[in-house]
């Protein structure tokens, strides 16, 4: 899948491919053979013009912990799990052709770019990790710090669990519930007996919220559980990982 905020961005997100090793996962935390998943990684990256050694991944551990990326990162995670950014689930840099991935099956991708101030940025917000705002963690983090303006921030929601697949019990329920503006997209389902989240939704609120204009927001209505190319977590836990990924190339 290719999105693009303009030519002044790469962004890609991989898919999953039956005739591929392992299904073309991109995890090395679940894969069952090493080789075969750093073989995925590389030929997606070649498929853009990059390396292993352009790519940074982050530990993701739904936390809501943002980490500056510079040139000295680059690689990390690339081929060992083990050498990711450590706890971070949310990564950006001003650096020209470093490649930033975040891994999801069924978490929210998000993926985020400033033309103004020329920083990228990707985020991994699964369930845990929109209760913690990251989203909002983030954007904060960019304007204190890198004196980014809301309005010039471009976010992208790649293909995630819908609201019909999020089925939650009363205590993840609460979670979403002590966040006001998250209400309205939560429902009670008398068929499943479960609430249903409109996580996505809850994503773009946060954003909204901070700033960011409507105009700036495209969100992918992908379900990774319903699509026959989507690895999902909920349908299978032993299933493999997307890999979401922005770059600014140099020229």
């Amino acid at each position: 899948m290719i999105h693009s905020f303009s030519d002044a961005t790469i962004v890609r997100f991989s898919r999953k491919m039956l005739d591929a090793p392992e299904q073309n996962n991109m995890g090395l935390h679940v894969a069952r053979r090493q080789e075969d998943v750093i073989m995925n990684r590389r030929n997606f990256l070649q498929s853009f013009g990059y390396t292993l050694d352009d790519l940074v991944c982050a530990e993701q551990t739904h936390s809501a912990i943002i980490h500056k990326v510079t040139a000295a990162d680059r690689g990390a995670g690339s081929t060992q799990y083990e050498t990711g950014i450590p706890v971070a689930d949310a990564l950006y840099t001003r650096e020209s052709d470093v490649v930033l991935g975040t891994f999801v099956a069924d978490c929210i991708p998000v993926v985020l770019w400033d033309p103004v101030q020329q920083i990228i940025g990707v985020v991994h917000s699964g369930w845990q990790g929109t209760v913690k705002e990251i989203v909002r963690v983030m954007i904060q983090t960019l304007v204190r710090d890198e004196q980014c303006d809301p309005s010039t921030l471009h976010l992208w929601l790649g293909p995630s669990l819908s609201e019909r697949r999020f089925e939650v019990d009363q205590d993840v329920y609460e979670q979403f519930f002590d966040l006001p503006y998250a209400r309205p997209f939560i429902r009670w389902n008398e068929q499943t007996n479960k609430w249903h989240i409109d996580t996505k939704a809850v994503v773009r609120e946060q954003a909204l919220q901070e700033g960011v204009l409507r105009k700036h927001l495209s969100i992918d209505a992908t379900c990774t559980f319903d699509a026959i190319d989507g690895f999902s977590y909920r349908e299978d836990r032993s299933c493999g990982r997307h890999l979401a990924t922005i770059v600014r190339p140099s020229n």
